[in-house]
């Protein structure tokens, strides 16, 4: 990342065959949740907390979901990652322990161990240009057909109904505070299922980079 925490430049360490140890339902599309740090620090205390906050991230990825998650999902497997590969890691999800979490909250449900599991992530994150108006210094205020806008021009190949967005209110005001992007297994875009939505209003803020 560069001196804002954002995921441009970011070393793809590559994709390598999925598991063929694992035993459980195939997912039929993932999730990834994209958080803008910023918002998420300022409207949760537990998050402020969390290193993403205290080094400044703009940009934090939270996970890469399967479409259908349920209890048989947790996975008791290692969330253990090579040293190289969790510093690369640690540039889109630098808390450590909410990358073990995650992994024992999905890990029964991805075709993949969880090296294989967070190089897909690294994966995903290096493909999809985000735009760097959600890096401002500032707060401001956007129309939310803008930021589509810019996403679509960036990423050609990325369907309109492949991302959606997500707002939290304070004090009247609506914030931009996560993006969700739908995928396919074998990595392509995908429309996002029914329940994945957004929820944001015709215009919101985004909260400045500190």
């Amino acid at each position: 990342m560069n001196a804002v925490k954002y995921w441009s430049g970011i070393a793809v360490m590559g994709l390598y065959g999925w598991s063929h140890a694992y035993a459980g339902t195939p997912a039929t599309g993932y999730v990834m949740h994209i958080q803008l740090t910023p918002a998420m620090c300022d409207l949760s205390a537990t998050e402020s907390k969390k290193r993403k906050c205290l080094e400044g991230y703009s940009l934090n990825i939270a996970g890469l979901y399967p479409e259908k998650i349920s209890a048989h999902c947790q996975s008791s497997s290692s969330a253990n990652l090579p040293l190289l590969q969790a510093k690369v890691v640690a540039r889109v999800m630098p808390d450590e322990a909410a990358r073990v979490h995650l992994w024992r909250s999905i890990g029964g449900c991805v075709p993949m161990n969880a090296s294989q599991y967070f190089r897909t992530i690294i994966n995903y994150a290096d493909h999809l240009k985000v735009p760097n108006d959600l890096s401002h210094a500032e707060t401001y205020q956007v129309s939310a057909a803008y930021i589509q806008q810019r996403f679509s021009k960036l990423n050609p190949r990325l369907p309109a109904k492949a991302i959606h967005f997500q707002c939290q209110q304070q004090r009247k005001s609506s914030y931009l505070t996560e993006i969700r992007v739908c995928y396919k297994p074998n990595g392509q875009y995908k429309a996002c299922p029914a329940d994945v939505q957004s929820n944001c209003p015709s215009h919101y803020y985004i909260k400045g980079a500190y």
